[in-house]
Protein backbone atom coordinates (compact mmCIF):
# COMPACT_ATOMS: atom_id res chain seq x y z
CA UNK A 1 0.00 0.00 0.00
CA UNK A 2 1.87 3.04 -1.30
CA UNK A 3 -0.74 5.82 -1.22
CA UNK A 4 -0.72 7.01 2.37
CA UNK A 5 0.55 10.55 1.73
CA UNK A 6 -1.12 13.72 0.46
CA UNK A 7 0.24 17.09 -0.67
CA UNK A 8 3.21 18.61 -2.46
CA UNK A 9 5.20 21.07 -0.33
CA UNK A 10 2.94 20.60 2.68
CA UNK A 11 2.76 16.82 2.76
CA UNK A 12 1.45 14.47 5.41
CA UNK A 13 1.55 10.69 5.73
CA UNK A 14 -0.82 8.83 8.04
CA UNK A 15 -0.48 5.42 9.64
CA UNK A 16 -2.54 3.12 11.85
CA UNK A 17 -5.76 1.14 11.86
CA UNK A 18 -9.13 1.47 13.57
CA UNK A 19 -8.36 -1.20 16.20
CA UNK A 20 -4.59 -0.92 16.32
CA UNK A 21 -2.70 0.55 19.31
CA UNK A 22 -2.54 4.06 17.82
CA UNK A 23 -2.96 6.23 14.77
CA UNK A 24 -0.55 8.94 13.70
CA UNK A 25 1.01 11.05 10.99
CA UNK A 26 4.22 12.69 9.83
CA UNK A 27 3.87 16.23 8.41
CA UNK A 28 6.57 17.62 6.10
CA UNK A 29 6.91 21.16 4.78
CA UNK A 30 5.77 23.17 7.80
CA UNK A 31 7.71 26.45 7.86
CA UNK A 32 9.83 27.18 10.92
CA UNK A 33 8.75 29.66 13.57
CA UNK A 34 5.02 28.92 13.75
CA UNK A 35 3.47 28.68 17.22
CA UNK A 36 1.95 25.21 17.54
CA UNK A 37 0.97 23.24 20.63
CA UNK A 38 -1.14 20.23 21.51
CA UNK A 39 -3.90 22.32 23.12
CA UNK A 40 -4.44 24.20 19.84
CA UNK A 41 -4.65 21.00 17.75
CA UNK A 42 -6.92 19.38 20.34
CA UNK A 43 -9.65 21.99 19.81
CA UNK A 44 -10.22 20.78 16.25
CA UNK A 45 -9.95 17.10 17.22
CA UNK A 46 -12.63 17.55 19.86
CA UNK A 47 -15.07 18.65 17.16
CA UNK A 48 -14.56 15.37 15.26
CA UNK A 49 -14.34 13.10 18.31
CA UNK A 50 -16.71 10.09 18.43
CA UNK A 51 -19.24 9.62 21.22
CA UNK A 52 -20.12 13.31 21.56
CA UNK A 53 -23.86 12.78 21.09
CA UNK A 54 -26.42 10.03 20.52
CA UNK A 55 -26.46 10.91 16.83
CA UNK A 56 -22.92 9.59 16.18
CA UNK A 57 -21.00 6.40 16.98
CA UNK A 58 -20.86 5.64 20.70
CA UNK A 59 -17.24 4.54 20.56
CA UNK A 60 -15.58 6.51 23.38
CA UNK A 61 -12.26 7.95 22.23
CA UNK A 62 -10.69 10.99 23.89
CA UNK A 63 -8.48 11.49 20.82
CA UNK A 64 -5.73 13.11 22.88
CA UNK A 65 -3.00 14.20 20.45
CA UNK A 66 0.69 13.95 21.28
CA UNK A 67 3.41 15.92 19.46
CA UNK A 68 6.46 13.68 19.13
CA UNK A 69 8.80 15.82 17.01
CA UNK A 70 9.18 19.03 15.01
CA UNK A 71 8.23 21.47 17.78
CA UNK A 72 10.76 23.10 20.13
CA UNK A 73 9.83 25.61 22.80
CA UNK A 74 6.37 25.94 21.28
CA UNK A 75 7.55 26.74 17.74
CA UNK A 76 7.88 24.65 14.59
CA UNK A 77 11.50 23.98 13.71
CA UNK A 78 11.04 23.22 10.01
CA UNK A 79 11.68 19.53 10.58
CA UNK A 80 8.97 16.86 10.22
CA UNK A 81 6.19 17.09 12.80
CA UNK A 82 5.09 13.72 14.18
CA UNK A 83 1.68 13.37 15.84
CA UNK A 84 0.02 10.37 17.44
CA UNK A 85 -3.28 9.42 19.11
CA UNK A 86 -3.80 6.29 21.19
CA UNK A 87 -6.80 4.07 20.42
CA UNK A 88 -8.57 3.40 23.73
CA UNK A 89 -12.03 1.94 23.15
CA UNK A 90 -11.73 -0.85 20.60
CA UNK A 91 -14.24 -3.70 20.77
CA UNK A 92 -12.75 -6.06 18.21
CA UNK A 93 -14.99 -8.94 19.32
CA UNK A 94 -17.93 -7.10 17.70
CA UNK A 95 -16.43 -8.02 14.34
CA UNK A 96 -15.63 -11.72 14.90
CA UNK A 97 -18.88 -12.84 13.28
CA UNK A 98 -18.13 -11.00 10.04
CA UNK A 99 -14.41 -11.62 9.63
CA UNK A 100 -15.06 -13.95 6.69
CA UNK A 101 -18.07 -12.08 5.30
CA UNK A 102 -18.03 -8.96 3.12
CA UNK A 103 -20.19 -6.03 4.21
CA UNK A 104 -22.12 -4.59 1.23
CA UNK A 105 -21.17 -1.00 0.28
CA UNK A 106 -18.03 -1.30 2.42
CA UNK A 107 -14.39 -1.72 1.36
CA UNK A 108 -14.19 -5.35 2.55
CA UNK A 109 -14.47 -7.07 -0.83
CA UNK A 110 -12.22 -4.74 -2.83
CA UNK A 111 -9.60 -4.58 -0.05
CA UNK A 112 -9.41 -8.38 0.18
CA UNK A 113 -9.26 -8.78 -3.60
CA UNK A 114 -6.47 -6.21 -3.93
CA UNK A 115 -4.22 -7.19 -1.02
CA UNK A 116 -5.23 -10.77 -0.23
CA UNK A 117 -5.54 -9.81 3.43
CA UNK A 118 -7.63 -7.34 5.43
CA UNK A 119 -8.03 -6.16 8.99
CA UNK A 120 -11.74 -6.78 9.54
CA UNK A 121 -11.79 -5.05 12.95
CA UNK A 122 -13.74 -1.85 12.38
CA UNK A 123 -12.55 -1.62 8.79
CA UNK A 124 -8.85 -1.54 9.65
CA UNK A 125 -6.99 0.96 7.50
CA UNK A 126 -10.12 1.85 5.51
CA UNK A 127 -11.88 3.08 8.67
CA UNK A 128 -12.82 6.73 9.14
CA UNK A 129 -10.71 6.53 12.31
CA UNK A 130 -7.81 7.63 10.06
CA UNK A 131 -9.45 11.01 9.52
CA UNK A 132 -8.52 12.15 13.03
CA UNK A 133 -4.98 12.67 11.75
CA UNK A 134 -6.29 14.74 8.83
CA UNK A 135 -8.04 17.02 11.32
CA UNK A 136 -4.82 17.35 13.33
CA UNK A 137 -2.89 18.20 10.16
CA UNK A 138 -5.61 20.63 9.13
CA UNK A 139 -5.23 22.52 12.39
CA UNK A 140 -1.55 23.05 11.57
CA UNK A 141 -2.44 23.99 7.97
CA UNK A 142 -4.67 26.80 9.28
CA UNK A 143 -1.71 28.12 11.26
CA UNK A 144 0.44 28.03 8.13
CA UNK A 145 -2.17 29.97 6.14
CA UNK A 146 -2.30 32.74 8.73
CA UNK A 147 1.50 32.78 8.98
CA UNK A 148 2.21 33.09 5.24
CA UNK A 149 -0.77 35.20 4.10
CA UNK A 150 -0.82 37.60 7.07
CA UNK A 151 -4.61 37.41 6.76
CA UNK A 152 -7.34 36.12 9.03
CA UNK A 153 -8.27 33.08 6.98
CA UNK A 154 -11.63 31.57 7.93
CA UNK A 155 -12.55 28.02 6.94
CA UNK A 156 -15.91 26.82 8.20
CA UNK A 157 -18.12 23.85 7.42
CA UNK A 158 -21.79 23.10 7.94
CA UNK A 159 -24.18 20.25 7.28
CA UNK A 160 -26.82 21.52 4.86
CA UNK A 161 -28.82 18.33 4.30
CA UNK A 162 -29.42 15.08 6.18
CA UNK A 163 -31.32 12.42 4.26
CA UNK A 164 -34.10 14.22 2.35
CA UNK A 165 -34.22 17.15 4.80
CA UNK A 166 -32.47 20.35 3.65
CA UNK A 167 -31.79 23.54 5.56
CA UNK A 168 -33.33 26.82 4.47
CA UNK A 169 -30.65 29.19 3.24
CA UNK A 170 -32.81 32.05 4.48
CA UNK A 171 -32.29 30.74 8.02
CA UNK A 172 -28.50 30.47 7.74
CA UNK A 173 -26.84 31.77 10.90
CA UNK A 174 -23.11 31.09 11.26
CA UNK A 175 -23.38 31.34 15.06
CA UNK A 176 -25.71 28.32 15.17
CA UNK A 177 -23.20 25.89 13.63
CA UNK A 178 -21.37 24.99 16.83
CA UNK A 179 -24.43 25.22 19.07
CA UNK A 180 -26.02 21.90 18.07
CA UNK A 181 -25.03 18.29 17.46
CA UNK A 182 -25.26 18.58 13.66
CA UNK A 183 -23.07 21.56 12.70
CA UNK A 184 -26.35 22.99 11.41
CA UNK A 185 -26.65 26.72 10.56
CA UNK A 186 -30.47 26.56 10.50
CA UNK A 187 -31.94 26.29 14.00
CA UNK A 188 -35.34 25.27 12.60
CA UNK A 189 -33.83 22.26 10.82
CA UNK A 190 -32.24 20.91 14.02
CA UNK A 191 -35.50 19.60 15.50
CA UNK A 192 -36.45 17.94 12.21
CA UNK A 193 -33.04 16.26 11.98
CA UNK A 194 -33.22 15.06 15.60
CA UNK A 195 -36.54 13.31 15.04
CA UNK A 196 -35.43 11.92 11.70
CA UNK A 197 -32.18 10.46 13.06
CA UNK A 198 -33.90 9.01 16.14
CA UNK A 199 -36.19 7.13 13.78
CA UNK A 200 -33.26 6.08 11.55
CA UNK A 201 -31.30 4.73 14.54
CA UNK A 202 -34.37 2.96 15.97
CA UNK A 203 -34.85 1.13 12.66
CA UNK A 204 -31.19 0.09 12.53
CA UNK A 205 -30.67 2.13 9.36
CA UNK A 206 -28.40 5.00 8.32
CA UNK A 207 -28.60 8.07 6.09
CA UNK A 208 -26.38 10.38 4.07
CA UNK A 209 -25.55 14.07 4.35
CA UNK A 210 -24.29 17.05 2.35
CA UNK A 211 -21.61 19.29 3.85
CA UNK A 212 -20.64 22.76 2.66
CA UNK A 213 -17.20 24.23 3.30
CA UNK A 214 -16.49 27.96 2.87
CA UNK A 215 -13.03 29.54 2.92
CA UNK A 216 -12.86 33.35 3.35
CA UNK A 217 -10.07 35.91 2.83
CA UNK A 218 -8.15 33.64 0.45
CA UNK A 219 -5.57 35.51 -1.65
CA UNK A 220 -5.81 35.76 -5.44
CA UNK A 221 -3.55 33.49 -7.46
CA UNK A 222 -3.50 30.12 -5.68
CA UNK A 223 -3.50 27.17 -8.07
CA UNK A 224 -2.25 26.44 -11.58
CA UNK A 225 -4.32 26.35 -14.79
CA UNK A 226 -3.72 22.73 -15.86
CA UNK A 227 -2.84 19.74 -13.68
CA UNK A 228 -2.61 21.52 -10.34
CA UNK A 229 -5.90 23.39 -10.52
CA UNK A 230 -7.01 24.55 -7.11
CA UNK A 231 -10.52 23.17 -7.60
CA UNK A 232 -9.16 19.85 -8.90
CA UNK A 233 -6.95 19.49 -5.83
CA UNK A 234 -9.85 20.41 -3.53
CA UNK A 235 -12.06 17.83 -5.24
CA UNK A 236 -9.34 15.20 -4.86
CA UNK A 237 -8.87 16.05 -1.18
CA UNK A 238 -12.58 15.91 -0.39
CA UNK A 239 -13.15 12.74 -2.43
CA UNK A 240 -10.41 11.04 -0.42
CA UNK A 241 -12.53 11.30 2.74
CA UNK A 242 -14.24 8.03 3.67
CA UNK A 243 -17.76 7.57 2.25
CA UNK A 244 -17.68 10.71 0.05
CA UNK A 245 -19.34 10.07 -3.32
CA UNK A 246 -19.49 13.52 -4.93
CA UNK A 247 -17.99 17.02 -4.81
CA UNK A 248 -19.18 20.39 -6.12
CA UNK A 249 -17.29 23.68 -6.43
CA UNK A 250 -19.37 26.85 -6.46
CA UNK A 251 -22.77 26.21 -7.97
CA UNK A 252 -21.55 22.81 -9.15
CA UNK A 253 -24.17 20.74 -10.97
CA UNK A 254 -26.72 23.54 -10.59
CA UNK A 255 -25.00 25.51 -13.36
CA UNK A 256 -26.79 23.28 -15.85
CA UNK A 257 -29.87 25.41 -15.09
CA UNK A 258 -28.07 28.66 -15.99
CA UNK A 259 -27.13 30.36 -19.24
CA UNK A 260 -23.78 31.88 -20.06
CA UNK A 261 -25.31 35.24 -19.22
CA UNK A 262 -26.57 34.31 -15.76
CA UNK A 263 -23.57 32.13 -14.88
CA UNK A 264 -21.00 34.86 -15.58
CA UNK A 265 -19.57 36.42 -12.43
CA UNK A 266 -19.47 40.03 -13.66
CA UNK A 267 -16.66 42.30 -12.45
CA UNK A 268 -16.41 45.96 -11.49
CA UNK A 269 -13.96 48.22 -9.64
CA UNK A 270 -15.06 49.49 -6.24
CA UNK A 271 -14.37 52.96 -4.76
CA UNK A 272 -11.07 51.76 -3.32
CA UNK A 273 -9.85 50.59 -6.71
CA UNK A 274 -10.25 46.90 -5.90
CA UNK A 275 -11.85 44.26 -8.09
CA UNK A 276 -15.46 43.54 -7.14
CA UNK A 277 -17.45 40.54 -8.35
CA UNK A 278 -21.21 40.85 -8.66
CA UNK A 279 -21.82 37.11 -8.04
CA UNK A 280 -19.90 33.94 -7.21
CA UNK A 281 -21.23 31.05 -9.26
CA UNK A 282 -17.63 29.84 -9.77
CA UNK A 283 -17.07 29.35 -6.06
CA UNK A 284 -14.02 31.60 -5.88
CA UNK A 285 -11.96 29.72 -8.48
CA UNK A 286 -11.51 30.69 -12.15
CA UNK A 287 -9.42 28.58 -14.50
CA UNK A 288 -8.08 26.60 -11.56
CA UNK A 289 -6.82 29.77 -9.80
CA UNK A 290 -8.33 31.50 -6.76
CA UNK A 291 -10.07 34.79 -7.56
CA UNK A 292 -10.01 36.27 -4.06
CA UNK A 293 -13.70 35.56 -3.52
CA UNK A 294 -15.00 33.10 -0.95
CA UNK A 295 -14.18 29.55 -1.97
CA UNK A 296 -17.23 27.32 -1.60
CA UNK A 297 -17.44 23.58 -2.05
CA UNK A 298 -19.87 20.86 -1.09
CA UNK A 299 -19.51 17.12 -0.74
CA UNK A 300 -22.00 14.33 -0.20
CA UNK A 301 -21.40 11.49 2.25
CA UNK A 302 -23.22 8.21 1.65
CA UNK A 303 -25.22 6.38 4.33
CA UNK A 304 -23.07 4.40 6.76
CA UNK A 305 -22.52 0.93 5.31
CA UNK A 306 -22.89 -0.91 8.63
CA UNK A 307 -26.59 -1.38 9.44
CA UNK A 308 -28.76 -3.80 11.43
CA UNK A 309 -30.97 -4.73 8.48
CA UNK A 310 -30.10 -8.09 6.84
CA UNK A 311 -28.36 -7.60 3.47
CA UNK A 312 -27.43 -10.11 0.77
CA UNK A 313 -23.67 -10.62 0.37
CA UNK A 314 -20.93 -13.25 -0.13
CA UNK A 315 -18.14 -14.64 2.02
CA UNK A 316 -14.39 -15.12 1.41
CA UNK A 317 -15.16 -18.44 -0.31
CA UNK A 318 -17.56 -16.73 -2.74
CA UNK A 319 -20.58 -18.36 -1.11
CA UNK A 320 -23.83 -16.41 -0.96
CA UNK A 321 -25.04 -15.43 2.51
CA UNK A 322 -26.66 -12.60 4.50
CA UNK A 323 -25.16 -10.16 6.99
CA UNK A 324 -26.21 -7.93 9.88
CA UNK A 325 -23.45 -5.59 11.05
CA UNK A 326 -23.32 -5.18 14.82
CA UNK A 327 -21.16 -2.71 16.69
CA UNK A 328 -21.12 1.04 17.28
CA UNK A 329 -21.71 2.96 14.08
CA UNK A 330 -22.75 6.46 13.05
CA UNK A 331 -26.38 6.61 11.88
CA UNK A 332 -25.14 9.55 9.79
CA UNK A 333 -21.36 9.56 9.36
CA UNK A 334 -21.64 12.84 7.46
CA UNK A 335 -22.06 14.77 10.72
CA UNK A 336 -18.50 14.11 11.88
CA UNK A 337 -17.21 14.74 8.35
CA UNK A 338 -17.55 18.52 8.84
CA UNK A 339 -14.21 19.11 10.64
CA UNK A 340 -12.57 16.58 8.28
CA UNK A 341 -13.76 18.57 5.26
CA UNK A 342 -12.54 21.81 6.83
CA UNK A 343 -9.15 20.20 7.44
CA UNK A 344 -8.74 18.93 3.87
CA UNK A 345 -9.63 22.35 2.44
CA UNK A 346 -7.12 24.00 4.81
CA UNK A 347 -4.39 21.53 3.81
CA UNK A 348 -4.91 22.14 0.09
CA UNK A 349 -4.97 25.93 0.50
CA UNK A 350 -1.86 25.95 2.69
CA UNK A 351 -0.04 23.69 0.24
CA UNK A 352 -0.92 25.99 -2.67
CA UNK A 353 0.09 29.07 -0.70
CA UNK A 354 3.51 27.51 -0.06
CA UNK A 355 3.79 26.54 -3.74
CA UNK A 356 2.99 30.11 -4.80
CA UNK A 357 5.67 31.47 -2.47
CA UNK A 358 8.16 28.95 -3.84
CA UNK A 359 7.39 30.06 -7.41
CA UNK A 360 7.16 33.83 -7.02
CA UNK A 361 8.53 34.50 -3.56
CA UNK A 362 5.32 36.17 -2.43
CA UNK A 363 1.53 36.05 -2.27
CA UNK A 364 -0.67 38.73 -3.80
Amino acid sequence: MASNAFGNILKYTTYGESHGPEIGCIIDGVPAGIKINEKYIQKDLNRRRPGKSKFVTQRKEKDIVKINSGIFEGLSTGSPIALSIKNEDQKSKDYEEIKNIYRPAHADYTYQEKYGIRDYRGGGRSSARETAMRVATGAIAKKILTHVTKKKIQISGAVIQIGPHKISKNNWNEKNINKNDFFCPDSKAVKIWKNYLKDIRKKGLSCGAIIQITAKNIPVGLGDPIYQKLDANLASALMSINAVKGVEIGDGFSVVNLTGESNADEMRIDKSGNVKFLSNHAGGILGGISSGQNITCRFVVKPTSSILIPRKTIDKNYKETEIITKGRHDPCVGIRAVPVGEAMVAIVLADHALQQIAISGKLK
